[in-house]
């Protein structure tokens, strides 16, 4: 089980930047630590960030991408208009004119979405509402295991999670999922309350598969699609 909020790593070649960039969309404060990454502190509702130096670039596509809410078309484009003034740009992944959502990237290019008002389906789940993957079902189920977060959506092979205090959502939309080009540069990293090992060996019981140890002492597994995942040291 995790000892505190669930949170999504993001490697980036600037983490203090595109801390600064998110903590201005989400009205977070940026913590940032002595190996240069950076930190927005999540909470029991809403998903913590947190930016890790990698020299590597993005290529293609991301596996997941957030979706952040808005409460009146007014709210949306102001949402739009702070991420293009914090050094945001738009995007074009194929998105139809008549959908409502507005697509972005942040400074790296990383995909995200400013959701239309009057959504019902992340009603409630607050400004970040969803983490949205590609993937199967059966990764949803390996999730909801996981984290001991129930399904609070399982149709037509699509899948999603939320913590039982409710909050940010992370769904997963089913088939065809796009193939993995190299490592992910963004994962889910969990901080097991207990015993690591006993949290590692768990999770291989679930359906992971163990891949290394870090130098820092975080366990690298993927979860049932590839996707790398941490069990941290402390």
């Amino acid at each position: 089980m995790l000892s505190g909020p669930l949170t999504l790593t993001l490697d980036a070649q600037h983490p203090s930047r595109l801390a600064r960039f998110w903590a201005g969309l989400l009205h977070r404060e940026v913590v940032e630590d002595a190996t240069g990454g950076a930190l927005l502190s999540g909470t029991d509702t809403q998903l913590g960030l947190r930016f890790v130096p990698s020299p590597t670039r993005k290529a293609g596509l991301n596996r997941m991408h957030l979706h952040l809410t808005s409460t009146s078309p007014d709210d949306q484009q102001r949402q739009v208009a702070t991420a293009l003034d914090l050094g945001g740009s738009h995007l074009d992944v194929g998105q139809r004119p008549e959908e409502g959502h507005i697509v972005l990237a942040d400074p790296e290019g990383n995909e995200f979405c400013v959701i239309e008002p009057g959504n019902n389906y992340l009603a409630g789940c607050g400004l970040l509402g969803e983490v949205a993957c590609d993937g199967t079902r059966e990764v949803g189920l390996f999730w909801s295991e996981a984290l001991g977060w129930p399904l609070v959506w399982d149709q037509d092979q699509e899948t999603a999670v939320q913590s039982p205090y409710g909050g940010t959502k992370v769904a997963w939309g089913g088939p065809p999922v796009a193939p993995k080009q190299g490592r992910n540069r963004q994962r889910l990293d969990l901080a097991p309350e207990g015993d690591q090992q006993a949290e590692v060996d768990r999770l291989v019981a679930l359906g992971a598969t163990r891949l290394e140890v870090g130098a820092d002492g975080d366990v690298v597994l993927a979860d049932p699609d590839g996707n790398e995942f941490c069990v941290t040291a402390s």
